[in-house]
């Protein structure tokens, strides 16, 4: 499926699209998570959770639509400015098992000749190395799936197909698909049998948002959405995007004002060190399935073309997105123990 809301957050780098398919039992298939905003120290998660982590697109290339994992500045920069930055909001509560795989470039997404395939392969890495996770590192513990823009489109494909009436949804804590456009009309269809995450501490379900600043236009945005998905479904409507407030967390509490937010990260993302967290620093509420949000100044967040805050649909609710994960942990604990 094309997803629309998938933009770019990589450097210039030709890559090779023929590489070696990763071995998911070498190390260096995996990034270990380790960095944290400025000055933040987490407690030290309790290991009872696993989190699988998948990272959005990070590489531009004139030539190649799928790339290397392993190349150096690649790497680096899908490391730094991604996986580090936002599989990090999860280290609070869990294990972070985080592939590194030939994700579909830039090229492959604006090529509707090539995407398909570019996205197949790049998913055939995802869906082993959730295998090998579950084969070898997993030993029937609750996990979460979670990942961004390209990354959440991979851990939508997961549920829809290795997850979704399987025994592993019995394990599954939540879904955390961000930063795509899963339309609500795909909650009855797709992912039957896959709640939707209405309440903070609900378990065994999925959720998403889409960022967007304040005041701007949401009309090309979800036209885009729903000829996209009519594009696949005969013409019919998908209704509106899914959105569950990244503050509340609960779908009866669209909106959520700045003195409640816990935590964004400043500063654009990119290579290097994050920059602290700052509390009651972003409002955001949902609205026709976006998250509209007014991010306080001096975030040092900066919107692409459009209004789209898509760069920052994880750094803006860092330490929400923790305290969260570590609430959702819990509660699946306490219902196991009754």
């Amino acid at each position: 499926m094309l997803l629309l809301a998938i933009v770019l957050t990589g450097v210039e780098r030709a890559v090779a699209a023929d590489v070696v398919p990763p071995d998911y039992s070498q190390p260096q298939y995996w990034t270990q998570v380790t960095a944290l905003p400025d000055g933040h120290v987490e407690p030290g998660a309790s290991g009872k959770v696993d989190v699988f982590w998948v990272h959005p697109t990070t590489t531009r290339s004139a030539t190649d639509f799928n790339h290397d994992p392993l190349d150096p500045a690649g790497l680096k920069w899908t490391d730094e400015s991604a996986v580090q930055r936002q599989a990090s909001a999860f280290a609070a509560c869990c294990r972070i098992f985080a592939p590194r795989y030939r994700a579909a470039t830039n090229k492959a997404l604006f090529d509707p000749a090539k995407r398909d395939a570019a996205f197949a392969l790049a998913y055939s890495d995802v869906e082993r190395a959730f295998d090998w996770y579950m084969a070898h590192e997993n030993a029937g513990r609750p996990f979460i799936l979670a990942g961004h823009s390209q990354g959440g489109a991979h851990v939508a494909s997961l549920l829809e197909k290795r997850i979704r009436g399987s025994a592993l949804q019995k394990r599954m804590v939540a879904a955390y698909v961000i930063g795509i456009n899963l339309m609500t009309a795909e909650l009855d269809t797709r992912f039957a049998g896959i709640p939707v995450c209405a309440k903070p501490a609900q378990t065994g379900c999925l959720l998403q948002w889409n960022a967007m600043l304040a005041g701007s236009d949401l009309e090309p945005v979800l036209a885009a959405y729903g000829k996209a998905y009519a594009a696949l479904h005969d013409g019919q409507s998908g209704g509106d995007p899914l959105c569950i407030n990244p503050v509340t967390f609960d779908a009866g509490r669209p909106l959520a004002i700045s003195s409640q937010a816990k935590g964004a990260v400043t500063g654009t993302p990119g290579l290097g060190a994050m920059g602290p967290l700052r509390s009651g620093a972003v409002a955001v509420e949902c609205r026709r399935g976006i998250a509209v949000v007014w991010p306080a100044p001096g975030l040092g967040l900066e919107p692409l073309p459009g209004g789209s805050m898509h760069y920052h649909d994880v750094g803006l609710f860092w330490a929400d997105i923790g305290a969260n994960a570590v609430l959702r942990a819990k509660a699946w604990e306490k219902a196991r123990r009754k």
